[in-house]
């Protein structure tokens, strides 16, 4: 199925008591690039979301946006400085004993000191952060896929009706080939009889020139390659992997083929056929450029 190379997704889960949000947002670009925002703090796991976006995606300019409130899984863990704690009891001990003062030390007493006790944050489990920001970027890329699937859906139908236009334009263009060859000749015959003057006239002659006209503007040749380049599209319309790069090039054969019929018929009606080929051709190149 033909998928869009823009789209958006987002998903967002609590996880080990962290909100973890995934957005991921693209647009078109000839190659894939990948940049990713989020805090400082978790970019060791940047390559790892590169990674499975690579495999989901072929080419585009995507931005993966992750966002991580932890305020929930703060643990703070206390730690004592037991020699200072000593320190301070002796000091207090030696204050009394020297001034003849009862101390009454405490526990809460030493706890009140500067730097015995030490809040800290407890340290993160980096394997499992990172697990769980992917598994949350895993559900984003599906929301994401899914919307360049229903995108690539519309441009394949859209694409689908142009190239049903041309393919039914080729058979205008099959039908009125042979008449323009025997217009020719009518007109050929016509022309020698006036300058003859004369209503003898060598048949050959008209043949052999009819011959040549037809040779030069035979568009046999181009038509046959536009149906199969027509058959090849819708082929690839239909396919399951990336066709962006092989349509472009395959859009610029066509219209190669168009302009070649142009060039070699002279007849005004197949001369207005290929204006609305090339006008199609023009309408899906430009659809073509929105396909991964």
């Amino acid at each position: 199925m033909v998928k869009s190379m823009t789209g958006y997704g987002r998903s967002r889960e609590m996880l080990h008591m962290r909100d973890i949000t995934v957005e991921i947002r693209s647009v078109n670009n000839r190659y894939l690039d990948c940049a990713v925002k989020m805090p400082r703090a978790y970019i060791f796991v940047e390559d790892a979301i590169k990674g499975l976006v690579q495999k989901r995606v072929s080419r585009g300019k995507v931005d993966v946006f992750v966002t991580i409130d932890t305020s929930a899984a703060d643990v703070s863990v206390v730690s004592v400085n037991e020699p200072l704690a000593r320190s301070y009891y002796e000091a207090l001990k030696r204050i009394g004993s020297e001034l003849s003062l009862e101390t009454g030390i405490t526990a809460v007493t030493l706890a009140k000191f500067p730097d015995v006790l030490t809040v800290s944050k407890a340290e993160e489990d980096l394997e499992t952060v990172s697990a769980d920001i992917c598994r949350v970027l895993e559900d984003a890329l599906s929301a994401y896929d899914a919307m360049r699937a229903v995108e690539g859906a519309k441009l394949a139908e859209d694409i689908s009706g142009r190239v049903d236009t041309i393919e039914s334009v080729v058979g205008r263009v099959e039908e009125k080939s042979p008449q323009t060859v025997a217009a020719y000749r009518e007109r050929l015959e016509n022309k020698m009889r006036e300058v003859l003057q004369s209503t003898t006239i060598d048949e050959s002659r008209i043949l052999t020139e009819a011959a040549i006209f037809a040779d030069k503007v035979a568009v046999d040749e181009e038509t046959v390659r536009l149906r199969s380049h027509i058959a090849q599209l819708r082929d690839m319309l239909k396919s399951a992997e990336p066709v962006g790069r092989k349509l472009d090039f395959l859009i610029q054969e066509v219209n190669r083929e168009c302009n070649t019929i142009g060039s070699k018929c002279n007849d005004l009606s197949i001369a207005q056929d290929v204006v609305t080929m090339k006008a199609e051709v023009e309408k899906i190149r430009e659809q073509i450029q929105n396909i991964e």
